[in-house]
């Protein structure tokens, strides 16, 4: 508006004194008694307003921006609100087209755009006008080159700069997101549990597999010590059988056992009737047992 105003003084005083001065990058149009005559281009010009001449209006060189917001509907019927940005100039050789066929270019620039936009968007899913924004982009900019070159200006550029869904959609999209990435993690933690698992029972079933070979170890290790225990004792002391070494060895080994649980203070054992003639039955019980852990060896 400043610009305008500006320019405007600047012609009436030049009018009046019969001399005009243009600006760098704009160019006056000239009429003779309301016809056009030429256009001025940026420098001092005679304009001999007694015989006639007049300016018309000013035209601007510069590039210059129209953002346009378009809303329209995709494909999967998702209402969306295109913004695309329009970077357009007139062309100093066709200056008088760019100044007299058109009433207003930017609403004319956004009509091309809106139509151009509307009937590509709806062949589109809504992922995909992501996706193809270069696409349409592309579109718009070669109808407005097609139609605004014919009244004299020029498309420099033509760039989809935003595409907004609806509040209620962009969050249902957000949400399908976060929902499929805790749908992986979930996997990823079922995996890691199952992994866990797996080594914590083959862990256990190594230990089960050493403590069994350490039981049958020790097993064999008491047979194979009361053993030689009951031959040194056969034959140190003569007269004497495998059996009373064997009746005197669970003896001792039952009143230790007696003298342990005895001893704990936090003892929890209950005891049954029972007396020393017992120990000869359970006796008889183990030699069984020695002797025929003895006789599979063999």
């Amino acid at each position: 508006m400043f610009l305008s105003c500006f320019l405007f003084k600047n012609l009436s005083m030049g009018q009046a004194f019969g001399c005009l001065q243009v600006d760098q990058s704009n160019v006056i149009i000239r009429e003779h008694f309301g016809k056009f005559d030429d256009v001025l281009e940026p420098g001092c010009h005679c304009l001999p307003w007694c015989l006639g001449y007049q300016v018309a209006g000013g035209l601007s060189l510069r590039v210059q921006q129209l953002d346009v917001r378009c809303e329209t509907k995709t494909k999967d019927n998702v209402f969306v609100t295109v913004v695309a940005s329009v970077q357009y100039r007139a062309v100093a050789d066709k200056a008088s087209d760019a100044f007299y066929r058109l009433t207003n270019t930017r609403e004319q620039i956004q009509s091309y755009v809106f139509d151009v936009i509307r009937a590509s968007v709806p062949k589109l899913n809504l992922d995909a006008v992501f996706e193809q924004k270069n696409d349409i982009a592309k579109a718009v900019e070669d109808e407005l080159e097609k139609a605004m070159s014919t009244y004299g200006y020029e498309i420099v550029q033509t760039l989809i700069v935003d595409i907004e869904p609806d509040p209620h959609v962009k969050r249902a999209m957000n949400e399908i997101n976060a929902a499929a990435r805790m749908r992986v993690a979930a996997n990823d933690k079922a995996e890691a549990d199952k992994i866990l698992q797996i080594k914590k029972a083959e862990g256990e079933a190594e230990s089960k597999y050493l403590s069994g070979l350490g039981i049958a170890r020790q097993r064999q290790a008491i047979v194979d010590g009361l053993r030689d225990s009951v031959l040194a004792f056969s034959e140190n002391v003569p007269g004497t059988t495998a059996k009373d070494v064997m009746d005197m060895v669970l003896v001792t080994q039952y009143f230790d056992t007696m003298k342990e649980i005895g001893a704990s203070s936090k003892s929890s054992s209950v005891f049954i009737p029972h007396g020393p003639g017992a120990v000869r039955d359970v006796a008889s019980q183990i030699r069984e047992g020695l002797l025929q852990a003895q006789s599979l060896k063999s």
